[in-house]
């Protein structure tokens, strides 16, 4: 079960450095593979990654490291995994694209009609 604590650590960092949109999906009822998403948007590249390093080092001074980055060498989508919360950070044509929070909705009404 993901922390609370980690939850808010990763939304203040986000939020600090100005991140847009963030929203936070709660998921585990959806999959075994995490508790939370959080997705935001960044305004550029260098914003991205800056996000995310600001998000690992703030996640860092308390002792919780990420598993895994994918994404920050282009930086249009950096994924970190802290296995319980996965954290997004998109450019907002990518974050439009893929639009996460409407498949995961789309997600969670297939479940209920299948169940």
């Amino acid at each position: 079960m993901a922390s609370p604590e980690l939850n808010d650590i990763i939304y203040n960092a986000l939020d600090d450095n100005k991140a847009l949109e963030i929203t936070s999906l709660t998921v585990s009822h959806l999959t075994d593979m995490t508790d939370i998403m959080i997705i935001c948007t960044a305004t550029s590249n260098r914003h991205a990654k800056t996000l995310a390093d600001k998000v690992c080092r703030a996640c860092k001074s308390q002792d919780k490291r990420p598993y895994s980055i994918t994404g920050a060498d282009e930086a249009q989508w950096v994924l970190i995994d802290f296995n319980d919360i996965v954290v997004h950070i998109m450019l907002a044509d990518t974050r439009e694209f893929y639009n996460l929070e409407k498949l995961w909705a789309l997600t969670e009404s297939s479940r209920e009609h299948n169940a």
